[in-house]
């Protein structure tokens, strides 16, 4: 049975379950596994399927561990009833290209995929320590979709505590309000002064603080977990809407089994298009994967010139889960395209802790160019991007599916490879953008431009959205980036 260890070392030998459970290795590393591709999905098999029964396929070769039962239960708690479109990650055509809606969930963002399924993965492990009364808290810091898809995951689920730090004033109205509003017994929300890579360093700073892992296990039974996509197990659901899409594909007989496809991703933290890379590994005809950024363009530089470098200045923009610059899953995609060389990964981490850039050797760099390609669109290439949809397909999409609609309306297209757009958030998300790109009146709060949206393009507000505006508000903490472990001691004992 494949095993997991840090992309850093080879030490570890954990199982998916374990892995999962644990979310970050002892040494700051990411969990991956050796056998990734060395088992493939059939896709002659995928026309017909459900999206339930897809993620089944998929998941079974990604956390062997679990049984066919267990996969099947989680599966079916996670893409039930919460989700408002029965395909779960539904397959549009956008002009000659197509559109892969991941919004559908609670949420309206597509972490729903993932956090709607890792609590169950989570109720599916067991304690390493033997401690029966032991609790997992997960911690996460959010650059805004993550904290309300982590907090609706877990909210209330057996076992599990959940605390969210967001940057305080550089998340929407409408994903500060999802978050400050949650109910829940065992979920704290709280604001930090600074930006999302401060909050991300700090979390991490945490998970590695062994003194205060021992303290949290003696004082209050405490264990800490991630659900940011550092932890597998909110990676590895993602895969499932490669195949899905394929499958979609297909159906509608737009392409033949065996042929390639190219999908082009908005991302910030190289979890959604890393979900891509391991679809390919598993067998997924995949010819492109297109990384579209922000202005906060760390990842088109580093595809560009084989430099990581995030000493630069960060931009707080109108596509603000995108604001990043440590983009923390890059390390998986780099370990495996190093031959799966823990000592040269370790090596590269090391130096963008130290002189916060790094550099791949040129070989490499070249083998990662010629799956990945890159490119990024400025606040006005936004705002054209999501007007220019509207006009010739009246569709209406979100700032940061407006960076991949950019970015792919640039790249040359082969008529005989049909494109993939992933569209990440609902528009209503960002409902003030969106109008002010539309031409559309966007001087009230975000629910009255939620409603003057809705009126001019005929499409309906999340209800889970349109509702925040009278729910009643639980969290207003906020506190400095060094007071979060203390945050978190607190916590742990409520």
């Amino acid at each position: 049975m494949s095993t997991f260890h840090s992309t850093r070392s080879t030490t570890d030998s954990l199982t998916a379950k374990q892995a999962i459970r644990k979310g970050i290795a002892d040494d700051g590393g990411l969990f991956v596994s050796d056998s990734l591709g060395e088992e493939h999905v059939d896709i002659a098999s995928l026309p017909g399927k459900s999206y339930q029964q897809i993620a089944q396929m998929v998941l079974a070769k990604l956390l062997p561990d679990f049984t066919e039962e267990e996969l099947a239960d989680c599966i079916r708690e996670a893409y039930g009833e919460q989700w408002s479109d029965p395909a779960i990650t539904p397959l549009k055509p956008l002009g000659d290209d197509y559109i892969l809606e991941l919004f559908n969930g609670p949420t309206s963002a597509f972490k729903d995929v993932a956090l709607q399924i890792l609590p169950r993965f989570m109720a599916r492990t067991t304690p390493a320590g033997g401690d029966e009364d032991e609790r997992i808290m997960i911690l996460t810091a959010t650059s805004g979709d993550t904290g309300k898809a982590a907090l609706a995951g877990f909210a209330d689920a057996p076992g599990t505590a959940i605390t969210v730090f967001y940057p305080e004033g550089k998340v929407s109205q409408v994903q500060q309000l999802q978050m400050t509003t949650q109910t829940g017994s065992n979920v704290n929300v709280c604001a930090v002064k600074g930006n999302f890579d401060d909050a991300q360093s700090a979390v991490k700073r945490i998970f590695g603080d062994h003194d205060l892992a021992a303290e949290l296990a003696d004082r209050s039974h405490t264990v800490l977990s991630s659900a940011n996509s550092i932890n597998v197990g909110r990676l590895v659901p993602q895969v499932v809407y490669y195949f899905a899409a394929y499958a979609q594909l297909l159906a509608d007989q737009v392409i033949n089994v065996g042929d390639e496809v190219e999908f082009t991703v908005p991302t910030g933290n190289f979890g959604d298009i890393l979900a891509g890379y391991y679809a390919k590994l598993l067998g997924l005809p995949v010819k492109h994967l297109v990384v579209a950024s922000d202005k906060n363009n760390v990842l088109f530089d580093f595809l560009t010139s084989g430099t990581y470098n995030r000493q630069r200045p960060f931009f707080q923009t109108i596509s603000p889960s995108m604001d990043i610059l440590v983009s923390s899953n890059l390390e998986r995609m780099l370990y495996y395209f190093s031959d799966k060389d823990t000592r040269l990964i370790s090596m590269l981490m090391n130096d963008l802790n130290e002189w916060g850039a790094f550099e791949v050797p040129e070989p490499m760099l070249k083998r990662i160019r010629s799956l990945f390609g890159c490119g990024w669109a400025d606040e006005d290439q936004v705002r054209e991007s999501i007007h220019d949809c509207w006009e010739k397909n009246h569709y209406v999409i979100d700032p940061h599916t407006a960076c991949g609609y950019f970015v792919m309306q640039q790249m040359p297209r082969d008529p005989l490879t049909p494109r993939v757009l992933l569209s990440t958030a609902s528009p209503y998300k960002f409902p003030r953008v969106v109008n002010e790109s539309l031409g559309l009146d966007a001087t009230g709060t975000d629910f009255e431009c939620m409603d003057v949206l809705a009126e001019a393009t005929g499409t309906t507000a999340p209800a889970a959205l349109r509702g925040l505006e009278t729910a009643d508000v639980r969290f207003d903490d906020v506190v400095e980036i060094d007071a979060m472990e203390e945050y978190v001691r607190t916590a742990a004992e409520r």
